[in-house]
């Protein structure tokens, strides 16, 4: 599949599961701050991209499990921490982490689930 073939059926999925406009979708959208999701639908997207892509997705590895509670080391005063970076860029290599590293909040973590996110996920599990 090429990456417009992938946009194409993550932009579906997201039109399903969220009730939002195909044209609302676009790389760049923020999964909750533009497309309106909620914690609950983080489960029903896993769901409908295992099915639509025909991929099994672990619990954990679209979206991380809070990262706080994980390991006391990866995250010091709401920030991620070097270590904790490091442990994002192996778990998550669709995760844009050149960008979160320049202000690595936890509270900012949300804003990098964006479609683009999405579509590099699916690409990296169909190319396995």
């Amino acid at each position: 599949m090429t990456p417009e073939d992938i946009f194409a059926k993550v932009r579906d999925t997201l039109v399903d599961a969220l009730g939002v406009d195909d044209d609302e979708v676009t790389l760049e959208s923020r999964l909750e701050a533009d497309l309106g999701a909620e914690s609950i639908d983080f489960l029903d997207i896993v769901f409908r991209l295992e099915k639509n892509f025909g991929i099994k997705i672990p619990r954990g590895e679209l979206f991380p499990e809070d990262l706080a509670a994980s390991d006391s080391g990866l995250v010091k005063d709401g920030l991620v921490t070097p270590e904790g970076l490091t442990s994002l860029k192996q778990r998550m290599p669709h995760f844009d982490l050149e960008k979160f590293s320049k202000d690595p909040k936890v509270e900012n973590m949300r804003d990098m689930f964006t479609v683009q996110m999405l579509v590099n996920f699916v690409k990296n599990k169909l190319a396995a």
